[in-house]
């Protein structure tokens, strides 16, 4: 009588029978977790949500390369390449070293206006420094093709104040139509009074040259006690940074609190009020603000209370979703969901809250060259997301 283990026996027999049919059911059906779609309901009909790519560790921002594909970056210090089918690169080398500590570590990814020609994109991260850590931005060069990595890397600004123990780094990038660079810089949660002192880089918004140098137009060029790379201050942790195509100017949404959490429209040297004014509570109850307003400090557009965590942000400016053109989107970690505000002009209109029962922490949204709205999802096993109309 054959042994269990030759190929003629039943039992083997029987199992390499379900294998085949198993490898066969694996060619057939899509893979769960990279074509499979979720249909969701939404003010512009059915919407289709397409897992692209798995098995990212808490990835955070993610910029579309001319071909289509995508760099995300992931928390603990890693960059891959992603095709819009789904394949993953290894971590490509070549980034900085980050202190991944709590909030911290790679964080947002921004290419450079005139990338296609120059290849140069920027990294922000949390850099350690002694016993604590920074905001620090650094540029590079990618180096593509069958070993793809970073090269050239140089840091060109680091955040000056007290350091972090792992919160509120802030860390998102924009860039303007000059070509100079815009940085979020968070409080360090512990330091948040620090928001209101030109002295350092806590709770502001940066603005340097490429290289790094300061603008000679920044607003506290010259002024005694001030960092001359301040562009606006008094903020508490943004999350969001981006211009808007429709006016052009620059548009941020930040953390509140319990809370509080802002949408603002960014000007030369304004205060926005952290933590004299705002509309949230401490985490223990307590009062933080002085008051809701205060002559000389800056209104927002858009409050949350409750706090949603919203996270990254874009514009809408597609035709595949024709509705929605000239929408925001910003995803939200803590309330779970993607969240549209309809905009005429400065103002907030209206706001439609979206894939609520998809149950994600949604990190960074940017609209595709296909005009698609293509998300991440910050998890241990975190998510390239592809979100558009059913059957499109």
């Amino acid at each position: 009588m054959p042994c269990r283990h030759h190929p003629c026996h039943p039992h083997r027999r029987r199992v390499v029978a379900r294998c085949f049919a198993l490898a066969v059911l694996l060619l057939v059906v899509p893979a769960a977790g990279r074509s499979a779609e979720q249909p969701f309901p939404s003010s512009a009909g059915t919407l289709a949500v397409r897992t692209v790519a798995s098995g990212l560790e808490h990835p955070w921002g993610l910029a579309f390369l001319p071909d289509g594909r995508l760099l995300i970056t992931e928390r603990p210090g890693r960059l891959r390449l992603v095709t819009q089918q789904g394949e993953l690169s290894p971590p490509l080398p070549g980034v900085p070293e980050v202190w991944a500590s709590g909030q911290g570590g790679l964080l947002d990814i921004a290419l450079d206006r005139d990338f296609a020609h120059n290849a140069t994109l920027y990294v922000c991260f949390a850099e350690r420094d002694g016993r604590g850590g920074r905001t620090a931005l650094a540029r590079a060069r990618l180096i593509d093709g069958a070993a793809p990595k970073l090269d050239q890397l140089k840091v060109i600004f680091r955040q000056q104040g007290p350091l972090s123990s792992g919160l509120h780094y802030g860390c998102r990038i924009a860039q303007g139509p000059d070509g100079h660079l815009f940085l979020a810089l968070g409080d360090h949660f512990a330091f948040r009074d620090e928001a209101q002192n030109l002295g350092n880089h806590l709770g502001k918004l940066v603005r340097i040259t490429p290289d790094g140098t300061v603008p000679s137009d920044n607003p506290f060029v010259g002024h005694r006690d001030a960092m001359p790379e301040i562009w606006s201050y008094g903020h508490r942790n943004v999350q969001s940074l981006a211009f808007n195509p429709f006016s052009g100017a620059l548009w941020e949404i930040e953390h509140g609190p319990r809370g509080g959490d802002e949408v603002n429209i960014i000007g030369k040297g304004k205060n926005y009020g952290w933590p004299v004014i705002g509309f949230g509570i401490d985490y223990s109850g307590a009062k933080i603000h002085e008051a809701t307003a205060k002559p000389g400090m800056e209104q927002p557009i858009k409050v949350w209370v409750p706090s949603i965590a919203p996270s990254g942000m874009a514009f809408y400016q597609g035709t595949l979703i024709p509705g929605w053109r000239g929408s925001l989107f910003t995803g939200a970690l803590a309330a779970q969901l993607l969240v549209r505000l309809t905009l005429d002009g400065d103002r907030v209109t209206g706001e439609e809250r979206l894939l609520a029962s998809l149950g994600e922490r949604i990190r960074d949204v940017r609209e595709g060259p296909d005009g698609a709205l293509w998300l991440l999802t910050d998890a241990q096993n975190g998510r390239l997301l592809r979100v558009a109309p059913a059957g499109r």
